[in-house]
């Protein structure tokens, strides 16, 4: 009698599938209204904030420029991410192809990195602005957003091209179920049959090389502009010297915080439920989106004026 063998069959994948929040399925009933009012509210101000520096004379100026760099990377970021989670949620349309999921990968990567960066631009055009007030307008020039903008171009696209090459490179055989509601580095690896070290390490050091030099030259701005004014002597010097960089530090926490809170669910993530990382990363991809331009126009009196001003003409 011929002794049977076990033989594994590994059959290649050709897509992948979603499968948002398997562990607490319930979550995607009630989040799928505030995550549609948010996206909503996300492109909706940001395209007015857009429009507004752009009809406006008076806010064309380096500082609104870079605002508007910032706008269109949270457009970005947000249309890569949230109309398929939102689609999931509502027809549990699960399935994503392959060059679908690697370019979602993609922009998320290089597009988060080139927000960081654009943050830590505004920080040095902050501390240039309290610091050396006198010497702004030579320094903070039109050609220096357009230097700003080429380097934040350049770096991001350069250092996260190799995430998505080094994941499509490997060998998907069997198991395609993401166990995410995005198409994340390491949720998409996990699931090829080789090594994944390289993968692991190259997106762990260039994510904190940029991610966290950008918030460390960020950090170091804004001690140095504290320096400055805690010096100011003249009454309401400090007051309106804090009030000039206000906004742009509440836009930092925002994105800070909230990836904060996520690298720390991922560290005690034996300790909570896997789902909660999950719901983290979706919504680090429209809270800071929805929120930046709204703390803007409520606090920059110069964009108020020009959003009532465009309103009125549109009425």
């Amino acid at each position: 009698m011929k002794a049977h063998q076990n033989i594994t069959i590994f059959i290649e994948v050709s897509d992948f599938l979603l499968n948002c929040f398997v562990r607490s399925p319930s979550w995607q009933h009630w989040l799928s209204l505030p995550l549609s009012l948010l996206f909503l509210l996300a492109m909706g101000a940001n395209t007015i904030l857009l429009i507004t520096i752009h009809l406006e004379a008076s806010l064309h100026q380096p500082m609104y420029y870079l605002l508007s760099l910032l706008s269109l990377l949270d457009m970005v970021l947000c249309l890569t991410v949230i109309p398929k989670v939102l689609v999931i949620f509502w027809f549990d349309l699960r399935p994503i192809s392959f060059s679908a999921c690697f370019l979602q990968m993609y922009i998320m990567n290089c597009f988060l990195g080139m927000e960081s960066c654009t943050f830590m631009v505004m920080a040095y055009d902050r501390y240039i602005a309290i610091c050396h007030p006198l010497r702004y307008p030579s320094i903070i020039t039109d050609q220096f957003v357009v230097k700003a903008a080429i380097f934040i171009l350049a770096r991001n696209v350069l250092l996260t091209m190799p995430i998505p090459i080094l994941s499509a490179k490997l060998y998907y055989c069997g198991r395609n179920v993401i166990e995410n509601c995005i198409c994340a580095n390491m949720s998409v690896s996990r699931l090829s049959c080789d090594d994944v070290t390289i993968n692991r390490f190259y997106q762990f050091g260039v994510g904190w090389t940029l991610l966290g030099s950008d918030l460390i030259l960020i950090f170091l701005s804004y001690a140095l502009i504290l320096r400055a004014v805690l010096r100011l002597k003249a009454e309401g010097a400090v007051a309106k010297a804090l009030s000039t960089c206000g906004s742009h530090f509440i836009l930092i926490l925002f994105f800070s915080t909230i990836l904060l809170v996520f690298v720390l669910t991922h560290v005690a993530k034996k300790k909570v439920s896997p789902d909660v990382p999950i719901l983290l990363n979706v919504l680090h991809h429209v809270i800071p989106a929805a929120l930046n331009p709204v703390v803007y126009g409520v606090r920059t009196q110069e964009i108020k004026q020009g959003i009532q001003r465009l309103l009125n003409k549109i009425w």
